[in-house]
């Protein structure tokens, strides 16, 4: 089963996808339709390579301060998050989830994933 599988199924979540990094392929399940899902996989992309522009400039100054490379993002509403790790995302509706169950599955599976973004 993929992890995005392995998340739609799980409480509270609305959907959870897989983007490559070149931005031309995606896939997901759960709630939602192939142009959310691909709204959502390029707006994944573009703040994972920011988050990877940031951490690159705070090495700048801190060499050593253990945020390189990058293990993901979370953005967190009143109603709803959207969490990153890798190149997989989750959106979760946070009346029903439990954000650190979520977060940890995706930690424990994607342990091994490359952080490169070619």
């Amino acid at each position: 089963m993929s992890v995005a599988a392995e998340l739609a199924n799980m409480p509270g979540v609305i959907a959870a996808g897989e983007y490559s990094y070149r931005g031309d392929r995606f896939s997901y399940k759960g709630q939602m339709n192939d142009d959310m899902a691909r709204m959502a996989a390029i707006m994944c992309r573009a703040t994972t390579m920011s988050e990877h522009m940031q951490v690159g400039m705070l090495e700048q100054h801190c060499p050593e301060c253990g945020s390189s490379p990058p293990q993901g993002w979370i953005v967190r509403g009143p109603a709803y998050t959207v969490c990153n790790i890798a190149n997989v995302f989750c959106f979760i509706d946070n009346q029903g989830a439990s954000l650190n169950t979520i977060v940890a599955l995706m930690q424990k599976r994607l342990a091994g994933a490359s952080h490169d973004l070619v």
